[in-house]
C-alpha cells in the first residue's frame, strides 16, 4: 500500500509491551483512516462494559492516509476512548506535529491499553515504544510540562500530554499539546490520566511514502494557491474564528448566561475586532498555509483563543471583556480541561445560584470567581468543585435541574444556541459523540436557508454535512476549516487522496464509509448502555420551554412536534428503527453482519 503505512502499534501499558498489527487493503478501503480507524479497533478491542477509567479501556490515536503529506491542514489526529463523560463512545482531533511523527514512525495508529504503574511518558520510535519515567512532571501545568519534554527530547519532537485535569481523572479533561492546541472533548485526558500517562512522545524520522510523490507536491501547491486566493483569506489571517462572534450575535445564536439568551448587549470588547487590537502571534500547524492560532498576552503567558473557547467563557457567562475571556481560557489550556465543557459547568452553576440552588457559586460576570471556580473543579476541591467537576449531567441530577443542564448523551453543547436554529439542534442531537458542533455545522445554512423550518430537505442537508465532516475530514485526518471557512473546494481532497494512495475514490465510496462509521459508533453506544431510546438524541429542555427574550428572534424556541418528525426523518434517511437503532439490512448492506450479531443480543434488531 501507498498513503497509508499498514500498521498500528498496540502498546499494553501493564506489562511495558508492545506488537504490531498490521492491516490490509481492505480495512484501509473501508475505514480510511482516524475516526474509521479508531471505531473499527474500540469495537473490535474494547471488553464490552469496561469501566472507562479502568485499565481495560483502550487509548487510541489515529492518523489519516494524508496525514503527514502537504497540502491544506493535514496535521491532525483523532484520539478516542470508552468516554468517562458520557458512558459511549468519545473521540477529538488535535492538530501538531505529533500527528506527523506519529505516521514517521511508522504507525497509522497507536493503542495503548493497561495502566503504567507510576507516572511515566510514553515514547514512541520507529518499530516500538517504551515507558520512561514522569514523576517529576505529574502535577505540572502543560506549558511548563511540554517545556521539560522539548528539552528533553528535542523540538522536533511530537508530543501528546495531559495537564491536572487528566491527572486528577476529571472526566473534562483533553489531551493537549503546543500551548494551545487540544482534542477529546468527553474525558480523553482523564482516559489517559488512568494509564498514568503524562505524555506520549513521538520521535519519528521515518519516510512517508505516496503513490505519487511528485503529483502529490504538484497538487498541494495548486491548494495552496487556491486557498490563498480565496475572498475572505486576508480576514481568516487577521480574525481566524474569532470572526465569528459578531456572525453569532448578529444571527441571534450566541450563547449568553448558560444558552438563555442569543444576543449580547455589545459585542465590540469581545469580537474579532478586539482580538485584532490585542493580537500578539498568529500560528498554525505543520503543512498549512491557513493558520488559526490567534493568541494574546494575559497574565505573561500566551493565551491561543478561538470562538468556542471565547464564546462559552465569555458571553455564556455574561463575561464580556476579551482579556477575562482569555484568562479562563488560558487556565484551560494551562490544565488540559475542556474549555467549552468548562464553560457550560460555570454557566450551569451561575443560573443555580441565580435560581437559588448554588449559593457558593459565583454571579453572572463574576471573572475572579470563575477561575476560583475553574481551579476547583481541576483539582476536585470542596463539595461544589467536586460536583461540576462530573460534569453538567451529573451536577444536573444531583441538583434536580436538568431543564437547564445543556448538554446531549452527557457531552456539554458547543458555542451555538439553538433556540431559533432546529437544524443546529439536531446537529447536537445527533453528533455520534454527544453535542458538539463538529460533525455538523449546519448554523450557517441554516441562517440563510430556512431559517425556522422543520424540513426533510435540512435533515438531508445535515447528513450530508456529517458525511462531510463527520466523514471525510475526520478520516484524512484533515483540518475542515479551509473548506467550511474560506471555501476551498472538496475536490481538492480527492486529487490529493488518489496522489497519496493511488485510489480513486469518489464522493459516494467516501459518503458509504462515512455511513459505516456513524452506525457503527452508534452500535457501540447501544451495546455499552444495554439498551437504546430516542429521547438519546433529544437536545437540552431549556429550548423547548424558555423562549428568547431579546433581539429580532425574541420570543423562538423549539417546537417538540417539529422536532420530533426531524428526527424520526432522520432516522428514516439513515435506515435506523424507530428508535434510533440501525435495522440489520442496513449493517448488512454496510458490510457490518458481526456488528449486527452483537446488537440482536442487545436490543433486538428491526429488519
Amino acid at each position: 500500500m501507498r498513503g497509508w503505512q499498514g500498521r498500528a502499534l498496540v502498546f499494553d501499558a501493564s506489562r511495558s509491551s508492545s506488537k504490531v498489527w498490521e492491516y490490509g487493503g481492505e480495512f484501509a478501503l473501508s475505514y480510511i483512516g482516524g475516526r474509521g480507524f479508531t471505531a473499527r479497533i474500540l469495537w473490535d478491542l474494547l471488553p464490552q462494559g469496561a469501566d472507562p477509567l479502568g485499565p481495560d479501556n483502550l487509548l487510541v490515536f489515529a492518523a489519516g492516509p494524508l496525514t503527514g503529506f502537504p497540502g491544506p491542514g493535514p496535521s491532525k489526529l483523532v484520539v478516542a476512548a470508552k468516554s468517562p463523560l458520557t458512558g459511549g463512545y468519545g473521540d477529538g482531533n488535535v492538530g501538531g506535529l505529533a500527528a506527523v511523527r506519529l505516521r514517521e514512525c511508522g504507525f497509522d495508529a497507536l493503542v495503548v491499553r493497561g495502566a503504567a504503574p507510576k507516572p511515566s511518558v510514553l515514547v514512541v520510535e520507529d518499530g516500538g515504544a517504551r515507558l520512561e519515567p514522569a514523576e517529576d512532571l505529574w502535577g505540572l501545568d502543560a506549558y511548563e510540562c511540554e517545556r521539560r519534554l522539548r528539552e528533553r527530547y528535542g523540538k522536533g519532537a511530537g508530543v501528546l500530554l495531559i495537564g491536572p485535569a487528566g491527572e486528577n481523572l476529571v472526566p473534562l479533561a483533553t489531551v493537549v499539546c503546543e500551548g494551545g492546541r487540544s482534542g477529546g472533548r468527553p474525558g480523553i485526558g482523564a482516559v489517559m490520566g488512568s494509564k498514568r500517562i503524562k505524555a506520549v512522545v513521538f520521535l519519528g524520522g521515518g519516510e512517508l511514502k505516496a503513490a505519487d510523490p511528485k503529483g502529490l507536491r504538484r497538487v498541494a501547491a495548486e491548494a495552496y494557491r487556491e486557498v490563498s486566493r480565496r475572498p475572505s483569506y486576508g480576514l481568516w489571517l487577521r480574525q481566524g474564528t474569532m470572526a465569528a462572534v459578531r456572525w453569532a450575535e448578529e444571527n441571534s445564536v450566541l450563547p449568553v448566561m448558560n444558552f438563555s439568551e442569543g444576543v449580547l448587549e455589545d459585542v465590540s470588547r469581545i469580537d474579532g475586532h478586539a482580538l485584532e487590537r490585542l493580537k500578539v502571534r498568529l500560528r498554525g500547524c505543520p503543512l498549512c498555509n491557513s493558520p488559526c492560532g490567534n493568541s494574546i498576552e494575559v497574565d505573561g503567558k500566551l493565551a491561543e483563543l478561538d470562538y468556542e473557547g471565547v464564546a462559552m467563557l465569555g458571553p455564556n457567562l455574561l463575561i464580556e471583556d476579551l482579556r477575562d475571556a482569555a484568562r479562563l481560557s488560558l487556565l484551560a489550556d494551562l490544565y488540559g480541561i475542556d474549555s467549552i465543557g468548562l464553560g457550560v459547568v460555570l454557566g450551569f452553576a451561575m443560573e443555580a445560584r441565580e435560581r437559588g440552588l448554588l449559593s457558593e457559586a459565583p454571579e453572572w460576570g463574576d471573572v475572579r470567581g470563575a477561575l476560583e471556580l475553574a481551579e476547583d473543579i481541576v483539582y476536585r476541591r470542596g463539595e461544589l468543585g467536586e460536583l461540576l467537576s462530573r460534569g453538567v449531567a451529573y451536577a444536573s441530577l444531583k441538583l434536580k435541574a436538568d431543564e437547564f443542564a445543556m448538554h446531549v448523551k452527557g457531552l456539554e453543547v458547543t458555542a451555538y444556541d439553538c433556540h431559533a436554529a432546529p437544524g443546529m439542534a439536531l446537529a447536537y442531537g445527533t453528533s455520534p459523540i454527544g453535542a458538539h458542533h463538529k460533525d455538523a455545522w449546519i448554523i450557517s445554512w441554516e441562517v440563510n436557508n430556512d431559517r425556522l423550518g422543520y424540513t426533510r430537505a435540512k435533515v438531508r442537508k445535515l447528513i450530508e454535512q456529517q458525511r462531510i465532516r463527520g466523514g471525510l475530514f475526520e478520516f484524512l485526518v484533515a483540518c475542515r476549516l479551509p473548506w467550511v471557512e474560506l471555501g476551498l473546494s472538496l475536490d481538492w481532497y480527492l486529487k490529493l487522496l488518489k496522489a497519496a494512495t493511488g485510489v480513486s475514490f469518489t464522493f459516494e465510496q467516501l459518503w458509504e464509509a462515512a455511513d459505516r462509521v456513524y452506525a457503527l459508533i452508534r452500535a457501540f453506544w447501544i451495546r455499552e448502555r444495554g439498551e437504546w431510546s430516542r429521547l438519546m438524541d433529544w437536545p437540552p429542555r431549556k429550548w423547548f420551554e424558555k423562549p428568547l427574550t431579546r433581539g429580532l428572534l425574541r420570543g423562538a424556541k423549539l417546537d417538540p412536534d417539529g422536532y420530533s418528525a426531524m428526527l424520526s426523518w432522520y432516522y428514516e434517511e439513515r435506515g435506523w428503527d424507530e428508535r434510533g437503532v440501525p435495522r440489520r439490512s442496513t449493517l448488512e448492506k454496510l458490510g457490518l453482519e458481526d456488528v449486527a450479531s452483537t446488537l440482536e443480543g442487545v436490543v433486538g434488531l428491526s429488519p
